[in-house]
């Protein structure tokens, strides 16, 4: 039996060396260390011995191990659960804004706020058609309950759509302002609490919802939605006093005068209507849509700075180098006798 022998550094077990020198150890493939002889003092050996507990030898080697497979890839039974995660890139989900449910109806809100207010104008000249019948005759009990329902219901649904319509004209003008400052990068200055304080409460609204606009007109420099701006704010003075006074002509108290309210209350409700629809078109140019939603096409116009030069050179009368095709050869000089007929064939072929 040889007398070198070779250390494992894992397991601790030595093995003889037969013949050239061993790397792995056997038993559980641990270092083996350089040979040296049996008990060989430590100035002859390049390694040293450590003092450990005695339960460590035995703790490991209760310890299985697997045996050396060769070069085979690994295979698995399912799929491995180990690795990094690479999950799918989420969506980002925009905060909710107040009002955004009744943001995405605005439209739909404001055509029946205009139908409505129309259908009130309506129902006001028909009251005012069975005034004048029952000014002669009697008029029967049905058509005026029938009339009475209509005005009445008209008006009040034009209302409550009204203010419906109103709420969510301030979420639109919410979100409006917020992508105008976005583009800009910049954040907008004024609360949603400040822009429903200015909108939503009367006397003040008749003024702050024109600076809330033109704030963003002038952000964007959009001389389109400056004009529109000013005509739906013109419109909407005009409807305020028109309410305004027809809140003050009730106070009468004469026939005539309460005949003439009902006139003047269906002037007031065809206003009312207009103004809804100037509201949407409003907005609508603001996003860069026309009346019907259709993306506008923006014309970009130049300065001409070159001269105009013409195609076809325009025929000057009397220049018959220019107009004639071949150029003719001079003719002979003819005695003064000639007649008027071999003139007039002259002027032809030059004509040609």
């Amino acid at each position: 039996m040889s007398t070198v022998v070779q250390p494992c550094a894992r397991c601790g077990a030595r093995w003889s060396v037969q013949g050239a020198p061993m790397h792995w150890c056997p038993r559980c493939r641990g270092v083996l260390l350089s040979p040296a002889p049996i008990d060989a003092p430590a100035e002859r050996r390049n390694y040293r011995w450590v003092a450990r507990v005695p339960e460590h030898r035995t703790h490991h080697a209760r310890v299985p191990v697997r045996p050396a497979t060769g070069a085979r890839p690994p295979r698995y039974t399912s799929i491995p659960r180990w690795g990094l995660h690479d999950p799918r890139p989420q969506a980002a989900v925009a905060p909710r804004q107040p009002l955004s449910a009744l943001t995405g109806s605005v439209t739909g809100l404001l055509v029946t706020t205009a139908v409505l207010f129309a259908l009130a104008a309506l129902a006001e000249v028909g009251r005012y058609l069975v005034l004048l019948r029952n000014r002669t005759r009697l008029i029967p009990s049905a058509v005026l309950y029938t009339s009475d329902a209509f005005v009445i219901g008209a008006g009040v649904l034009a209302l409550v759509f009204a203010l419906v319509a109103a709420v969510a004209v301030l979420g639109k003008l919410i979100e409006i302002r917020r992508a105008a400052y976005a583009e800009a990068g910049r954040r907008d200055p004024r609360s949603p609490r400040a822009l429903a304080f200015g909108c939503l409460v009367p006397v003040v609204n008749l003024l702050w919802p024109m600076v809330f606009l033109s704030e963003v007109a002038a952000l964007r420099d959009d001389p389109r939605s400056r004009r529109a701006i000013r005509i739906w704010w013109a419109a909407w003075l005009f409807g305020g006093g028109m309410a305004v006074a027809g809140l003050l002509w009730r106070t009468a108290d004469s026939l005539q005068a309460e005949a003439d309210g009902v006139l003047f209350t269906a002037l007031i409700d065809v206003v009312a209507a207009t103004v809804a629809l100037s509201t949407l078109w409003t907005l609508r140019t603001i996003e860069g849509r026309d009346l019907r939603g259709r993306r506008r096409i923006e014309h970009r116009w130049l300065i001409a700075v070159d001269p105009i030069v013409p195609v076809i050179e325009p025929v000057h009368p009397g220049d018959h180098d220019r107009t004639a095709g071949p150029v003719l050869a001079e003719a002979p000089a003819t005695p003064a006798t000639e007649t008027g007929v071999e003139n007039r064939e002259q002027e032809e072929v030059m004509a040609k």
